[in-house]
């Protein structure tokens, strides 16, 4: 199972990359729609990205499983997909890989990377050695690639778009059971493999210039009004109930601590409300409350069941925040609705965790008789800490330390929130301890996989690692 947890976390990881490039692609997109300043050449260059989906997933997944993410692998990503593309299509144009050609090209362009960009070959071969020779592979491997689902993609491709009118005939079912699916899977890292299959290769829409867009997200952008039935049901509760369980909070914290914790669960809120980030909020009950957490999973799959029933429909290029909602107002069909059902499940939220945490004397932000800092290592068991005042620093050099030491790093990299770290020896990585640190939400270490939620910080600590490393 830690062997499992790993690869799916290194493919979780790799997906991220050319996810973020989305948010800028939405907005220009929507930035130059007619409803709202009609200028058509940034909403081509949004549109462009969006077009060339699968392009950016090979390029991205490859550098984000390649060491160093290098420039090699995202180039013999690039290669491999269009090499695959054009092979497959060669034996029946019909066919469509879409997003799934680009995740095959980048992950085998990744792995090649990996393997033998450090190959040296004879002499009279000498100029195709190291990183020159992984692009050829990639080309010539995604042949092979070509040839057997030049054959075989007919079947998946019919596969695949039955399951999708399945979930989308199963109607209220089948975007519920999403729902609570995404949620479960969150705690893992892996509910970017869910959402990537339902986002970029469910259905299909033609756009009026001939251009096929798969998945519910590109779908939406790509103004199919069917579109947006697995992600309105988010923006009720990222927007409105996760904000209101830090209320809940705040409320049940003791007289003493709501200011020092007020502080840190109103920014929480507004990260989750404004942009649409909620595992910094979700990690605050998700161990201490499991089941409190599976109720929320169960209320995220009824909310995406309400607005199903109700005709809502709309998305978002980055996450379901305030910012999202009003971009793209526009193209979401009764997107007004949001705000009640939001608002119903805030309170519906605030209630449950507030009788909860006070009910089961949950030790949520405010309720801890000792003192954080009573729990974080001291200063004097890391050399590097006394050097630097900086937080941030000071936690790098905490979790490098609680990992095992720079020897014991395989490979840290990081998403939006979390690191994602691969261990050398799992035996040497202190859980418990990390777990303390002020600036942690939660450790998940299955194996040699360990994934650590921050943050938004999480960039800046990821950045202090790197440099302690460097030393």
């Amino acid at each position: 199972m830690g062997k499992i947890f790993l690869m799916l976390q290194r493919i979780g990881k790799a997906i991220m990359l050319p996810i973020a490039v989305l948010p800028a692609a939405a907005l220009l997109l929507r930035l130059g729609a007619p409803d709202i300043f009609n200028i058509p050449f940034v909403t081509k260059a949004g549109g462009a990205i969006f077009d060339n989906l699968p392009l950016v997933f090979a390029t991205g997944i490859a550098m984000g499983l390649a060491k160093n993410e290098a420039g090699a692998a995202a180039l013999s990503g690039a290669i491999g997909y269009l090499a695959l593309d054009a092979g497959v299509k060669a034996f029946d144009n019909s066919l469509n890989m879409g997003v799934f050609a680009g995740l095959i090209a980048g992950v085998n362009a990744g792995v090649l990377y990996n393997k033998y960009n450090e190959v040296k070959l004879p002499d009279f071969l000498g100029f195709f050695s190291g990183n020159r020779l992984v692009p050829i592979l990639s080309c010539v491997s995604s042949l092979v690639f070509a040839l057997v689902l030049g054959n075989a993609w007919g079947f998946f491709q019919n596969l695949i778009q039955s399951a999708s009118e399945w979930i989308v005939d199963a109607g209220a079912l089948g975007v519920f059971v999403y729902g609570f699916l995404n949620r479960l899977l969150l705690p893992f890292g892996l509910h970017h493999i869910m959402n990537s299959v339902l986002w970029f290769f469910c259905l299909e829409y033609t756009t009026s210039e001939g251009v096929i867009a798969t998945g519910d997200l590109t779908r939406f952008f790509a103004g199919d009004p069917t579109a947006g039935i697995f992600m309105a049901g988010f923006f009720p509760i990222i927007m409105f109930a996760l904000p209101a369980v830090t209320l809940a909070m705040y409320h049940t914290a003791y007289k003493e601590n709501k200011k020092e914790a007020g502080a840190m669960l109103i920014s929480l809120a507004l990260t989750s409300f404004l942009t649409g980030i909620t595992e910094p909020i979700e990690y605050l009950f998700m161990f201490l409350a499991p089941v409190l957490y599976f109720i929320h999973a169960v209320l995220t799959g009824l909310s995406m069941a309400i607005t199903y029933k109700l005709g809502v429909l709309d998305g978002f290029g980055f996450s379901a925040g305030l910012i999202d909602y009003v971009l793209n107002f526009g193209l979401a069909t009764k997107p007004l609705l949001i705000i009640p059902i939001g608002l119903g499940f805030a309170v519906l939220y605030y209630i449950i965790f507030r009788i909860a945490i006070v009910r089961f004397d949950i030790k949520t932000p405010g309720r801890l008789e000792v003192k954080s800092e009573d729990n974080a290592i001291t200063e004097n068991n890391n050399s590097n800490v006394t050097k630097n005042n900086n937080e941030n620093y000071e936690t790098a050099a905490n979790i490098l330390k609680l990992l095992g030491g720079d020897s014991n790093i395989k490979d840290l990299t990081n998403c939006i929130t979390r690191l994602r770290v691969e261990v050398k020896d799992e035996e040497k990585v202190d859980t418990d301890a990390l777990k303390k640190l002020k600036k942690i939400k939660g450790v998940i270490a299955k194996g040699q996989a360990v994934q650590i939620v921050i943050g938004p910080e999480v960039e800046a600590i990821a950045k202090d690692i790197a440099k302690i490393r460097a030393k």
